[in-house]
């Protein structure tokens, strides 16, 4: 971590990556942000709370990257001390040495020692004595729920007092999808109470307990024994490319749609102050020149990398390995990009149909008018 392989900074992947986890950590894009600040004050100082929440959200992930370094430290550095005790045992086996003779410091100098030796007897060893290469377990990668489930899992049991952290990281895992869920619960309840999309006559406890029911059967599919395959499906590509999308529209619809300078006046209207240059060149430059580079960047990146792949975790292996998505899961994937970004153009094309509507309806009564 405090030691990172600078090249990969020039892989676009990486800030792609590096975007989309802000986005998750902050909210960005799924409408949780926006539905808790319309319960908020006309003169709330949001522009500090701005501040507060952008500083508090790098401070831990910060603080969870260095955890999480630390896991994947430890994790790679037991196998590779168990990959050497291995060998150490089979070298002591197959050549009868005495037990305190190889030791974890000397295992490689061993190995050359009774290659020049006994060639013959340590070629017939060759199919069975292992590479160990901390720097290849410090470079495998995991993500997702394999992270979270067997990389974890596998670091705890091997700690003093595991159950304890067993008992203490489940728990927090329980209270962080939950805190997560208050966020994506609000931002769909919000504005189809707004919307009126059912009666006022249901309260707002059944009202939610509906939402939160229909949202359980959903998450059902992944808890089957093929949730994870769908898990990852969605999560590789139900939120990358429509955060990215739903973001860059947002940015420009406010600040040349609506437009920077009525933006600054409603800012100055409710904290008193208009907002320096800074936050302007950053709303009018920065964030839409980034934001058009990583989706650009991510769009050809899909189209050259060929069929859609996964990380699947072979227990055989004991590792993840990447495997290619069959044709239905390539349709359901172009579903699952369409669907989630279809909500913009529709209600685009929704609100540009009421407007002429309107407008017909204007010109109708205008012409009635002089008639009479």
């Amino acid at each position: 971590m405090f030691s990172p392989r600078l090249e990969e900074l020039t892989n676009p992947n990486t800030w792609i990556n590096a975007a989309t986890q802000i986005f998750f950590s902050l909210g960005l894009g799924f409408g949780s942000l926006i539905a808790f600040a319309s319960y908020n004050q006309y003169n709330n100082n949001f522009e500090r709370q701005a501040i507060v929440v952008s500083v508090i959200n790098s401070g831990t992930s910060i603080f969870a990257s260095i955890v999480t370094f630390a896991i994947y430290g430890f994790k790679a550095t037991l196998n590779y001390e168990s990959c050497l005790e291995r060998v150490r045992l089979l070298l002591l086996n197959a050549f009868n040495l005495a037990e305190d003779t190889i030791n974890m410091e000397n295992v490689y100098e061993w190995i050359e020692k009774l290659n020049n030796t006994y060639p013959e007897q340590f070629a017939g060893l060759a199919d069975r004595l292992e590479t160990c290469d901390l720097e290849a377990e410090l470079d495998t990668a995991v993500e997702g729920t394999g992270l979270a489930f067997i990389v974890y899992s596998e670091a705890i049991k091997n700690m003093p007092l595991s159950q304890l952290w067993s008992v203490l990281y489940f728990f927090m895992l329980l209270l962080l999808g939950m805190g997560s869920m208050l966020g994506n619960i609000t931002a769909i309840i919000t504005p189809l109470r707004d919307f009126q999309v059912l009666s006022r006559n249901i309260s707002s406890e059944t009202f939610n307990g509906l939402v939160c029911l229909f949202c359980l059967l959903l998450g059902l599919g992944f808890t089957t024994r093929s949730g994870n395959y769908w898990f990852t499906m969605f999560n590789d590509y139900g939120a990358t490319f429509s955060l990215l999308f739903i973001v860059l529209i947002e940015v420009i619809t406010v600040s040349y749609i609506y437009g920077i300078r009525r933006f600054e006046k409603d800012i100055e209207d409710m904290l008193g102050h208009r907002p320096n240059w800074y936050w302007k060149i950053m709303w009018v430059l920065v964030s839409p020149a980034l934001l058009i580079a990583l989706f650009v960047f991510y769009i050809v990146n899909y189209i050259k990398g060929g069929t859609p792949t996964y990380q699947a975790w072979d227990k055989d292996l004991g590792k993840s390995v990447v495997t290619e998505y069959p044709v239905y899961g390539q349709v359901f994937i172009g579903l699952l990009l369409v669907s989630s970004v279809s909500c913009i153009p529709l209600t685009a094309l929704y609100a540009y149909c009421r407007k002429r509507e309107r407008g017909n309806r204007s010109k109708q009564h205008t012409v009635s008018t002089i008639s009479a």
